[in-house]
């Protein structure tokens, strides 16, 4: 199963600049997942296809769709959780 991680950011996002090291080490823990880094004012049609309204939006989904979403900085605990059920 294909597990994937859309990192939605701007590089004018202070709390995007939060999360930035919370991902870059649980990239580093989680080989199987595919870790993707969007930005929002280069990729617009992609943000609006994901209905991502606020900054950052994390976004985890498998093959049959999103598994979570978080909106905000998000603790690398909550985000593990989520890649472990879409890994399930």
């Amino acid at each position: 199963m294909t597990v994937t991680l859309k990192d939605f950011y701007a590089d004018w996002c202070g709390p995007c600049k939060t999360q930035d090291p919370i991902l870059e080490d649980l990239e580093e823990e989680w080989d199987g997942v595919e870790f993707e880094k969007i930005d929002v004012d280069a990729e617009q049609e992609v943000a609006n296809e994901y209905q991502v309204r606020s900054l950052p939006t994390l976004i985890v989904e498998n093959d049959d769709g999103i598994v979570e979403r978080f909106v905000g900085v998000t603790q690398a605990g909550d985000i593990e959780d989520a890649l472990q059920e879409a890994n399930a």
